[in-house]
């Protein structure tokens, strides 16, 4: 068994359920690696949404793609005006400047395993958080 203090240099370790936990609404973000542990060369996160629960909403990076791949349940994608089925196992690229969007129709947990590129995203994670706090307050 190896240790983490027998680790070579740079190599990070991170256990199931580790990570910085960001809550969003129906969704929450698990971010495994980001600024400091990729020099702000790739972000990764898993991003679990409940049962029945939106994403963030449509939206576009201006200068980010995103790698996604679905890991637990089935993830409904809305890529351009087209909305793609995503069962587990499913891979998406996502190139800067497309709109896009994840979802969950289904009665179960689903997660969808990211990568962003480059990173730097994480640093949004605290006033993202904040939003849907203020969205859920907002709400009727």
């Amino acid at each position: 068994m190896t240790t983490p203090n027998s680790l070579p240099e740079g190599v990070l370790l991170v256990r199931p359920g580790g990570g910085r936990k960001y809550p969003c609404g129906p969704m929450e973000a698990h971010f495994l690696a980001d600024g400091p542990e990729s020099d702000d060369r790739y972000s990764v996160s898993i991003w679990y949404v409940a049962a029945g629960g939106a994403g963030p909403g449509p939206h576009s990076h201006e200068a980010n793609e995103e790698l996604f791949l679905v890991v637990e349940g089935t993830i409904m994608f809305q890529v351009g005006n087209q909305h793609v089925h995503a069962p587990t196992g499913t891979f998406l690229r996502v190139p800067a400047g497309v709109i896009h969007d994840f979802y969950n129709t289904s009665d179960q947990r689903a997660g969808v395993f990211n990568v962003f590129i480059p990173g730097g995203f994480e640093r949004s994670m605290p006033s993202i958080v904040d939003w849907f706090r203020s969205e859920r307050k907002a709400a009727p």
